[in-house]
């Protein structure tokens, strides 16, 4: 299913601040909030999109990628992390509201998950800007494909003894203060309630082994320097929980000839005097392909010319190339060449006498 603009969840405009964005959160969050009769996945929404466009990370990343790449980059446990919901349910609901996390996702998800992995993956200038598929190898531990990662020969299991199959352990000590009750995760079971019957030969139990196969990872376009990508459960497994995730991290080779600003990209084209001068039409190169452009006479150097939509492309804005004019000096000239320029500067110096020159204006300054 297609995900709605996050601005359009929440009817703000992209460049509206953060008190206005928590403001129009706080009227629909009274109007959908489920303990008000409203509707959950519909407050869920309203409240992931407040996330995001309140952080100025997230934010940045979902005006630059839309949808399609953020989604890659977080996860939805991700999106609520570190996101405070007190001030603004207290004003609401006057109470606190921090058990958002455990309204959309149940309070004991997060408590048995593998660790999460990282890889390094260098890319070209053109894979960044186009988006490109990649298989990595990166050694990690999976599930037993024996048992399924129970641990039991023929994945046969039996109530926990230790909790009697509840996963968990009480334990009561006598304080000054009276009974304190602490209640941890079964270390027999780990949380699962069940043990094996006999050991899995082939991982002797742990419910895990080592794997080294390819992951095939889409890197959508437009990423650069730094950004990462998120694959959900390619990360380590562990025994009766979560796999965690794999992150990748990207590095984008520098290009000969481009440089990179967000999503425009820039290119210094040299001409000679004459080119200059006279006026001319060039081939450049962009992106994708090589075009022509017109060069008006008179062309000063350090003019920059706007090519719309020729830069970083990605699924949510475009960016444009910028085309640095630099007018090159002639080094070393020919006698032909040198009284050519004899004769412009005459002609030149006669036009001078004329409108009064800059370094007149110098002199009467002062300098």
């Amino acid at each position: 299913m297609t995900k709605r603009d996050y601005y359009e969840i929440l009817n703000v405009n992209k460049n509206d601040s953060k008190e206005e964005i928590k403001k129009a959160y706080k009227k629909l969050a009274l109007q959908h909030h489920p303990d008000k009769g409203g509707d959950a996945e519909k407050f869920k929404e309203i409240s992931e999109a407040y996330a995001v466009l309140t952080d100025d990370t997230k934010r940045q990343q979902y005006d630059q990628f839309g949808h399609a790449g953020f989604d890659q980059r977080y996860s939805q446990e991700d999106i609520f992390k570190n996101v405070n919901f007190d001030d603004i349910f207290s004003e609401v609901f006057g109470r606190s509201g921090n058990n958002i996390f455990d309204m959309f996702f149940g309070g004991g998800r997060r408590e048995r998950r593998g660790n999460d992995l990282r890889y390094d993956l260098e890319i070209s200038f053109e894979e960044a800007a186009f988006g490109t598929e990649k298989k990595i190898k990166i050694p990690r531990l999976i599930e037993c494909d024996e048992c399924g990662g129970t641990g039991a020969e023929n994945k046969k299991t039996v109530k926990c003894s230790s909790c009697n199959g509840t996963g968990q352990i009480r334990k009561t000590t006598r304080t000054p203060f009276g009974m304190f009750s602490q209640v941890g995760v079964c270390k027999e079971c780990e949380g699962s309630g069940e043990t094996a019957k006999a050991n899995c030969k082939s991982c002797r139990g742990t419910g895990l082994r080592e794997d080294a196969k390819e992951v095939n990872i889409k890197i959508p376009a437009g990423v650069d320097n730094d950004n990462r990508l998120r694959i959900n459960g390619k990360g380590e497994a562990i025994k009766n929980g979560e796999s965690g995730d794999l992150y990748i991290f990207l590095t984008v080779r520098p290009h000969e000839i481009f440089e990179r600003e967000g999503n425009n990209i820039h290119l210094n084209i040299p001409i000679s005097f004459s080119q200059a001068a006279l006026g001319d039409e060039i081939t450049i190169p962009t992106l994708k392909e090589k075009i022509k452009i017109k060069i008006s006479a008179g062309i000063q150097s350090g003019t920059i010319l706007r090519l719309k939509d020729k830069g970083i492309e990605n699924s949510y804005n475009n960016g444009d190339q910028y085309i640095h004019v630099i007018v090159k000096t002639p080094s070393k000239l020919s006698s032909k060449q040198k009284k050519l320029l004899t004769e412009l500067a005459k002609e030149n110096k006669e036009k001078l006498r004329i409108e009064k020159g800059f370094f007149d204006k110098i002199k009467d300054i002062g300098f």
